[in-house]
């Protein structure tokens, strides 16, 4: 099966729209296999290879499983396939791992071995926050610190409040934005709030939540759905945002909002990778 020689493309188009995945690199084969060395594939986050080969059934399941690890835990992986004599005379297992290998077992008639090389590829994780609140502010400076993606919505007069944004919108236009997979942040805190919560459940996003009290997002809710906002995104406003860790401070509550975030996120992550067992 050739490969085709546009899968380096495909890799940066997924990149670029923000879509985990990981990148399988054949690094070396003995004896004979489907797949050989050079032989890239493309494998998604739910487990299938969206483009490219890395050989039949012997080697798939083995690296599927290790791909899935891999997005789980954005470590790469080193898997290595070969026939069970080959294993024995090397003291392992199937499915043991020593110094970085991860072995596996080749049930085919070819009796082949090859390595495959395993890397994660998860593109940063991005935060949009709508408001210039003192909240907004904290939380905009913490997020660059553990890898996030940073987009303000402000209005422009209030844009000089925030030193570390890596994007910035003019008011609350957040549908001009790139909001899907990303975690949305309502922090008005009495300065536009409805027109910020507004544009925040008008866009698909994976995460969304408001700076207040669960009174105060209640009202701000009626509000919006008496103007028609559909009932089930307005279900899927978290308020008010954040763990609870008791914070009362700016900066309390936005290590509380951002650890929520990273929690939402990591979970999504493992559950994308444990979705399809191999077969």
């Amino acid at each position: 099966m050739g490969q085709k020689p546009d899968i380096l493309k495909q890799a940066a188009d997924l990149t670029n729209a923000g879509e985990s995945f990981a990148l399988a690199t054949v690094v070396r084969t003995v004896a004979a296999t489907a797949a050989k060395a050079g032989a890239k594939a493309i494998i998604r986050a739910d487990g299938t290879i969206m483009e490219g080969w890395i050989g039949g059934g012997c080697a798939r399941g083995a690296v599927l499983k290790a791909a899935r690890e891999a997005l789980e835990d954005g470590k790469p992986r080193f898997v290595s396939v070969q026939p069970e004599d080959l294993l024995t005379g090397l003291g392992v297992t199937a499915g043991a791992e020593k110094e970085g290998i991860r072995f596996a077992r080749n049930m085919c008639p070819s009796k082949g071995t090859m390595d495959v090389f395993i890397e994660p590829v998860l593109p940063a994780p991005g935060i949009v926050i709508l408001g210039s609140s003192p909240v907004a502010v904290a939380l905009a400076d913490i997020a660059p610190r553990f890898g996030f993606h940073v987009t303000v919505c402000a209005p422009e007069p209030e844009q000089a409040a925030f030193d570390r944004a890596d994007a910035r919108i003019d008011g609350f236009m957040v549908e001009t934005a790139y909001t899907r997979g990303k975690f949305v942040v309502v922090s008005t805190q009495g300065r536009g709030d409805e027109a910020a919560m507004s544009a925040a459940v008008s866009v698909s996003c994976a995460y969304v939540s408001f700076v207040g009290s669960k009174a105060k997002a209640a009202a701000l809710t009626d509000k919006l759905r008496c103007k028609g906002v559909d009932e089930i995104r307005l279900a899927a406003v978290k308020a008010p945002a954040g763990l609870d860790i008791g914070a009362i401070t700016p900066d309390e509550i936005a290590l509380s909002i951002l650890s929520e975030i990273v929690q939402t996120r990591r979970r999504a992550l493992r559950d994308a990778a444990i979705q399809v067992e191999p077969s």
